[in-house]
């Protein structure tokens, strides 16, 4: 009985094994097309040490080539089934909405742009912070659900960029990015009455597109959680600016792309990406007025309180 098993499993061995040097080329094509989607997870998750030249990323790249390398060269016998195993997993990505070809392709583009064009990051911001100025008359005036402000939110949408067809997970940020063009492009600065601190509902301002800092803030806030984006306003003391939830690294990576190779592209034109990154890891991407992208540098980097908006 032992010698049939024994007879029967090299006949599959005989069966399915590559002949030289075919092994080999397919081998390496496998090794490159597993590495790729595995290196991007890796990226996205392990803490980047900011080594000079990303050194760090190329030596994790050369571990991951090597170790998948010596896997496939101990299974060589069974690289056919490999082969289709692996091709199954990515056509039923592609087809079902998963992590298929293209997604791969493209986060692995994302991420290699990103790591060229070295976004800003500013420190982490702590989690004891001051109380927020006015928090009550500014969450208040934030009328995200006030019809005239979602009616302006979704009327940006379809002004900018809704021609652009990328991946379906970032539509959100691209809607978000639509409603800072529009609020940018139209926003007139307008000091308080002299001695008065003047908080406008965003409701009112879509009348002029006029006010001081915090009418901005709250404007865009309210506009960025209507179309479903997590807004927070930063206090620095003298100046207040909105942020919006970016996410992880991965989703800093398609924002880096977008804004300065589809979306943004003579605004952010030789600029760097300005974020900061909170307590929990989250990516918040700058959208002041005196910024002509999302992601402009910073109008004061001090950081006295922040009120997030779920």
């Amino acid at each position: 009985m032992n010698i049939f098993g024994t007879f029967k499993l090299e006949e599959l061995k005989t069966k399915f094994q590559v002949k030289r040097p075919w092994d080999d080329v397919i081998i390496f094509v496998l090794n490159v097309l597993i590495a790729i989607p595995i290196f991007i997870i890796a990226h996205q998750n392990l803490k980047d040490p900011d080594w000079v030249f990303n050194l760090d990323r190329i030596l994790l790249g050369i571990g991951i080539l090597a170790l998948i390398q010596l896997i496939l060269r101990l299974i060589r016998t069974l690289l056919i089934i490999g082969i289709v195993v692996y091709l199954i997993t990515l056509i039923y990505g592609s087809v079902f909405g998963g992590y298929g070809i293209v997604t791969v392709f493209q986060d692995y583009g994302y991420m290699i742009y990103s790591m060229s064009e070295n976004p800003n990051p500013q420190d982490l911001v702590i989690s004891k912070l001051l109380p927020f100025p006015n928090k009550s008359q500014i969450v208040r005036a934030i009328d995200f659900t006030n019809p005239e402000v979602r009616n302006f939110a979704l009327t940006a949408t379809t002004l900018h960029f809704k021609d652009y067809k990328g991946q379906k997970e970032h539509r959100k940020m691209i809607q978000c990015f639509a409603v800072f063009k529009e609020i940018r492009n139209r926003w007139n600065y307008v000091n308080d009455p002299k001695g008065q601190e003047y908080i406008a509902h965003a409701s009112e301002s879509l009348i002029h597109f006029s006010g001081d800092c915090d009418d901005h803030a709250i404007l865009m806030a309210a506009c960025i959680r209507a179309v479903g984006g997590t807004p927070r306003l930063i206090h620095t003391g003298g100046h207040i600016y909105p942020e919006m939830l970016v996410g992880k690294k991965s989703d800093l990576e398609a924002a880096v792309f977008l804004i300065k190779e589809v979306l943004f592209v003579q605004e952010s034109k030789n600029k760097e990406i300005h974020y900061h990154i909170d307590e929990r890891g989250q990516i918040w991407l700058n959208l002041d007025y005196t910024a002509r992208y999302p992601g402009g540098p910073f109008m004061s980097e001090e950081i006295l309180g922040a009120l997030t908006l779920q």
